[in-house]
């Protein structure tokens, strides 16, 4: 009896909350923004991993109600796919203030290596899930915390985790029309095959006010690490073109 009524509790939280959130995907209109940079050197989602060369990096975002696809699509400047990220990601808890949400990603990871006859393209596939909750203190500052979870698919792939905790500060003024944005993370790995350690990253970016490219730069030190080399310092400098709509 009790392992019924548990059950049937169970059935009825599923179903309200299913019902909440596809009322909710009914009523609101589907938002969607893009962004594409031209990168010194290409820095991945975890920035302890990079491409070590200039890259064209694409983002893009489709959201309806609490849903959204999140792709992102990292080339070379030779036009060879170097990381094609699908994530998929729900807002569990979604207030003025805090938000939860938690999200999937099917990714691509390319890497060449020389045979006797030409260079090949390999494709190694990973799967990943993560869970962010974001407290913001005004609309322009927040903090979040992020843990993800990665596994790769293939024979010589890593395995590990990834846990975040990043402060941004939004449309800080330049000036008159000037606006900077800045962040600044401190992050952990633990990947299997020595990729260890603890890093701290910042990021600063410019715009004109109403105007949708800006430049901006990236650095990330490591504090601690059993990687061999240690990466030490890296840095990425950059522009982007954005452009968001809503209400489609």
């Amino acid at each position: 009896m009790n392992k019924f009524l548990a059950s049937l509790s169970f059935i009825l939280i599923v179903n309200l909350s299913w019902s909440q959130a596809t009322t909710e995907g009914i009523r609101s209109k589907l938002a969607a923004e893009a962004s594409i940079s031209l990168n010194s050197n290409g820095i991945a989602y975890i920035p302890a991993f990079s491409l070590e060369k200039p890259a064209i990096i694409g983002a893009f975002s489709l959201q309806k109600g609490r849903f959204s696809y999140d792709p992102q699509l990292s080339y070379g400047l030779d036009l060879k796919p170097w990381i094609i990220d699908n994530w998929f990601h729900y807002r569990i808890v979604e207030r003025p203030l805090f938000e939860l949400k938690a999200g999937g990603v099917v990714s691509a990871f390319f890497s060449e290596y020389e045979t006797a006859d030409e260079p090949v393209l390999q494709a190694q596939k990973y799967l990943a899930a993560e869970v962010v909750g974001t407290y913001r203190f005004s609309s322009l500052s927040s903090l979040a915390i992020t843990y993800l979870i990665d596994r790769g698919q293939d024979p010589g792939t890593l395995t590990g985790h990834f846990f975040n905790l990043q402060a941004e500060r939004a449309d800080m003024g330049l000036g008159s029309k000037g606006l900077l944005f800045a962040s600044i993370q401190v992050f952990y790995i633990d990947y299997t095959g020595d990729n260890d350690g603890l890093f701290t990253a910042a990021y600063l970016s410019a715009s004109i006010r109403n105007f949708p490219l800006s430049v901006f730069f990236q650095g990330i030190m490591d504090l601690w690490t059993n990687m061999d080399p240690s990466p030490g310092f890296k840095w990425n400098a950059g522009i982007a073109y954005r452009i968001a709509t809503q209400g489609l």
